[in-house]
C-alpha cells in the first residue's frame, strides 16, 4: 500500500513509525511532514493541513490507497468527507463525527443526554450571561473555549477574579479566535488524570493501554497549558476495576450515542479522564490520536497498524484484538525555551544520529525542518519528542531521561519531572 499521512507533529511522526513496521506498506507520503518524518516518508512541506484542493491534487498525483488523516483542524472541518468524495479510502472521522471534539459544547450535551459521567456544566454564549453565574459559582472553576484552541483553551480559575479576567480572554479579547464564541463553565474535579484511546468502527470500541500526559510547561504542573511536555504508558492508577467501569459506563455509550445521533464514529477518540472519588469521569474528548499520548502508545502496539486501520474503516473491528506489549514507555518533549508563550527557532540540532539503530529509544520531530545548508533545526515550541520504553515505567523513565542527553539545540527546555506520578503509585 501506499499511505499519506496529514500532519505535521510528533503524532503523526509516531504514525508514520508504525506505518513502517507494517508488512503491508510500501511508501509513506506526509504533509506537510517534517525533518524527522522526511527520512522515513516522502514529504510535501508546502502543502498546510488546511488546503483540501492540494492534498485531493496530491493524492491523486500519488496514487495512494489509505489517507490517514491525524490533527484535528482537518478533521474538524471535514477533510475526510471531501477525501471521500473523490473516492479515497480515508481513516478519521468525518466532519458530523469530529464534533465530539470540534465543540465542547456539543460533547457536554451527548454526555447529558445519555448519562455519561462527566463534570457538570453551563455554556455561554453571552459573557455577560457568563460573568453574573461565575458570581455565585464554586470555586476553583474551570472555562472552555467552546471550539478547537490547539490544547489551550482551558482555564482553571481558583478565584472569581481569576474567572472574570478568563472570560475577558476567551470571550471579549478572544484569546484563542472563533473557538471562544460560546463558552463552557465546567465544576473542577479533583483526582487522577488519566487518557485512554480508542479505535471505532461506528459500532466496536477497541481500546488502548492508558497513558498519562503532563499539560503545564514547568515541574510540578506549573505555568500555562501546553500541547503536552510529556507522557507515560500505562498509567498505574488505570486499574482493571477502573477499565471495566469504563468500557460499560463511558467508552461504548459515547459509540452508541454518536451513532443514535446518525453521527456514527470511525477513527480514534481519546478519552480525557478524570479518576475521581465518585468514580471516573469524562473531561473531554478528542477525535483523534493525542500528542504525545500516540508516541508511548503506539510504540508499545503489538498489532499491525494498517490492520487496525482497515477493520475501522470497514466495520470489522470486533474481528480484531488489539494487544500491546507488557512492557512501558516515557515521552518527555524537548522544548524551545518561552514556549508556549514566546520562543526563538531556527536552531540547529545536532546528536540525532545517536538514536540510529537503537531498538528502544525513539526520537519524535514535532517541530523541525530541513534549512537552506541541509541542517535539521528547531521549528516550533515542541521540538523532539524523546521516547523511551523498559520493562517497568521507572526504567522506561531513566532510559527516557538519558537519551534526552543525546541530542541538543540552542534554546533546549524540558520538564525534569515527567512520570513522577509514577513513584506516588509504588
Amino acid at each position: 500500500m501506499k499511505v499519506l499521512i496529514i500532519g505535521g507533529g510528533g503524532r503523526e511522526h509516531a504514525i508514520a513509525v508504525s506505518m513502517k513496521k507494517s508488512r503491508r506498506v510500501e511508501k509513506i507520503y506526509c504533509v506537510p511532514g517534517n525533518a524527522g518524518i522526511a527520512q522515513i516518508a516522502e514529504c510535501e512541506p508546502s502543502i498546510g493541513v488546511m488546503e483540501f484542493d492540494k492534498i485531493v491534487a496530491y493524492a491523486k498525483k500519488k496514487a495512494v490507497d489509505l489517507v490517514f488523516v491525524a490533527p484535528d483542524d482537518p478533521l474538524a472541518a471535514g477533510l475526510v468527507d471531501v477525501l471521500k468524495a473523490e473516492g479515497f479510502r480515508v481513516f478519521g472521522p468525518q466532519k458530523r463525527a469530529a464534533i465530539l471534539e470540534g465543540s465542547k459544547a456539543f460533547s457536554k450535551d451527548l454526555m447529558k443526554k445519555y448519562g455519561i459521567p462527566t463534570a457538570a456544566y453551563e455554556t455561554f454564549d453571552d459573557p455577560k450571561k457568563a460573568l453574573e453565574y461565575l458570581e455565585h459559582a464554586k470555586m476553583p472553576i474551570v472555562l472552555k473555549a467552546d471550539g478547537l484552541a490547539l490544547g489551550k483553551g482551558v482555564l482553571i480559575c481558583n478565584t472569581l477574579e481569576e474567572a472574570r479576567a478568563g472570560v475577558r480572554e476567551i470571550m471579549q479579547d478572544k484569546q484563542f479566535g472563533s473557538a471562544g464564541d460560546v463558552l463552557v463553565v465546567e465544576e473542577f474535579l479533583t483526582g487522577r488524570e488519566v487518557s485512554v484511546l480508542a479505535f471505532v468502527d461506528g459500532r466496536t470500541v477497541r481500546s488502548m493501554t492508558s497513558a498519562q500526559d503532563h499539560k503545564r510547561a514547568h515541574d510540578g504542573d506549573e505555568g500555562p497549558n501546553t500541547g503536552g511536555m510529556g507522557c507515560f504508558s500505562p498509567s498505574p492508577f488505570y486499574t482493571e476495576e477502573v477499565d471495566a467501569f469504563c468500557r460499560k459506563y463511558i467508552y461504548q455509550p459515547t459509540v452508541d450515542a454518536m451513532a443514535a445521533e446518525g453521527r456514527e464514529f470511525k477513527g480514534v477518540i481519546f478519552f480525557g479522564l478524570m479518576l475521581t472519588a465518585e468514580g471516573p469521569k469524562v473531561l473531554e474528548y478528542n477525535a483523534r490520536f493525542g500528542d504525545p499520548e500516540a508516541q508511548v502508545v503506539l510504540c508499545r502496539m503489538k498489532n499491525d497498524i494498517c490492520d487496525v486501520v482497515d477493520a475501522c474503516i470497514d466495520g470489522t473491528l470486533d474481528e480484531i484484538e488489539l494487544e500491546f506489549e507488557d512492557n512501558a514507555a516515557v515521552c518527555v518533549v524537548l522544548a524551545s525555551e518561552g514556549y508556549p508563550v514566546s520562543y526563538q527557532k531556527g536552531f540547529e540540532i545536532t546528536g540525532l544520529e545517536n538514536f540510529e539503530g537503537k531498538e528502544s529509544y525513539y526520537c519524535f520531530h514535532a517541530g523541525s525542518k530541513k534549512d537552506g545548508a541541509g541542517h535539521i533545526v528547531t521549528n516550533g515550541g515542541r521540538v523532539l519528542g524523546v521516547t523511551a520504553v523498559g520493562s517497568t515505567l521507572q526504567e522506561a523513565r531513566a532510559n527516557a531521561y538519558e537519551a534526552t542527553e543525546w541530542v541538543f539545540f540552542a534554546n533546549k527546555y524540558m520538564r525534569r519531572d515527567i512520570g513522577k506520578a509514577i513513584d506516588e503509585a509504588l
